[in-house]
């Protein structure tokens, strides 16, 4: 069994499909991140849920992150294992397009089911999907185009030689391509 010289090829160690699902499912806040009017890149933590392969979230329509996705929806959310009963060390990030719901029809499923998932007490998600249903509030989903993921579990056992590499994944264009172009140009090959 073969182990790494460095950490250079690390789209390698992407999450099995199963554990990346587990990851959306159990994690109840990301970093959703959009860019402005000028083009800068900026994000928030935020408190969303993984429902019909997609995230979903909420804000007031006042926010400046509404008003940015209006104009370019065009979005990355990224989810972390810290802090779940996963353990540290898995990422997912989504690059997706937004869609800004202010139906009834999304807001009678998604307040209960957002309140529930955060809050598991039944009178503490109550009052926050009270709380939840105010007349300026929309709903955004994200609708993936890609997933990003590391596993870094994978890459600490391939590093100590406890990897069967059947589970490796086959390397992106950045780790195959890209890498072989900048070893060259720095004349490290």
């Amino acid at each position: 069994m073969s182990q790494p010289d460095n950490y250079e090829m690390v789209s390698i160690y992407q999450m099995d499909p199963e554990d990346q699902e587990a990851l959306l499912l159990t994690q109840r806040e990301c970093v959703f991140n959009w860019c402005t009017r000028d083009e800068w890149p900026m994000g928030v933590i935020m408190s969303y849920i993984w429902r019909n392969d997609r995230v979903w979230l909420t804000a007031g329509a006042h926010r400046h992150r509404i008003s940015a996705i209006k104009r370019n929806p065009k979005t990355s959310v990224i989810v972390t294992s810290t802090g779940t009963k996963i353990g540290a060390g898995k990422t997912v990030t989504i690059k997706g397009t937004c869609v800004i719901h202010e139906d009834k029809e999304t807001k009678d499923w998604f307040y209960p089911d957002f309140a529930r998932a955060l809050y598991p007490d039944e009178s503490a998600a109550k009052d926050f999907e009270k709380l939840l249903d105010s007349p300026i509030r929309v709903i955004i989903e994200v609708i993936p185009s890609k997933f990003i993921t590391y596993d870094g579990h994978k890459m600490f056992a391939h590093t100590a030689g406890k990897l069967d590499e059947s589970r490796l994944s086959e390397p992106t264009e950045s780790d195959v391509f890209r890498l072989q172009r900048e070893l060259e140009r720095r004349k490290l090959t």
